[in-house]
């Protein structure tokens, strides 16, 4: 992809102990993953949220370069940075090394149906690119509040794919692109409403009407 598409790496870091959620394990336990990304609304609430969503032109791309959106942080005490945290979240029986990246487990990719057992075959997706947020009003955020929005494991805006379709993704919108695999369509949109709404973000019309075919076949 233009920018977007850079490929993601892991930073080493001292071992402590992971925490996922509620449970607190040391980085070479096996974990089982979550139902996707948390916070993704159902289809109802997408609805609404999209309703809420402000319409506005597509802004310009003056200005934006990854390097204003910081991201991969280490997450607060503990030696796991977000991308790690993202796919022992969202893989099955994974084991980590010390410096809390995946040795061992199992993925599969929502996107595409793609199941791998090599974390490098991995993107961290996010759900709104930083481009398009940078397009839809993140120009006029502070460093700061780019920097959470790209760390963001609150909401559905972080998720493991296939790298190739990651790419092929770019920074499109869904009314320019959507997964190969239908059967996630649904939920791809939800996710896309729901960190648009939580940030605040605009949509344009072709945007909001994607979407809302989205949903009405959902």
């Amino acid at each position: 992809m233009p920018v977007e598409r850079t490929l993601r790496t892991a930073t080493a870091v001292l071992p402590v102990l992971v925490v996922l959620g509620c449970a607190t394990l040391t980085p070479t336990e096996e974990t089982d993953s979550t139902a996707g990304p948390p916070g993704a609304p159902d289809t109802a609430r997408a609805e609404e949220m999209l309703g809420d969503l402000r319409t506005a032109r597509e802004g310009s791309m003056d200005g934006y370069d990854r390097d204003e959106f910081p991201h991969w942080d280490e997450a607060e005490g503990e030696n796991c940075n977000v991308r790690e945290r993202v796919l022992i979240r969202d893989g099955e029986n994974v084991r980590t090394g010390s410096d809390c990246y995946p040795t061992s487990g199992t993925w599969d990719s929502p996107y595409d149906d793609g199941s791998w057992s090599d974390p490098s075959e991995l993107d961290i997706d996010h759900m709104v690119p930083l481009a398009a947020a940078w397009r839809s009003g993140a120009s006029d955020w502070t460093r700061k509040k780019r920097e959470r929005f790209a760390n963001d494991l609150s909401g559905p805006q972080l998720l493991a794919v296939t790298d190739n379709v990651n790419q092929s993704k770019g920074d499109d919108t869904p009314d320019e692109w959507l997964p190969p695999d239908e059967s996630f369509h649904c939920e791809y949109a939800s996710s896309w409403i729901g960190t648009k709404h939580n940030w605040e973000l605009s949509v344009t019309e072709a945007e909001r009407t994607a979407l809302r075919g989205v949903l009405d076949g959902c």
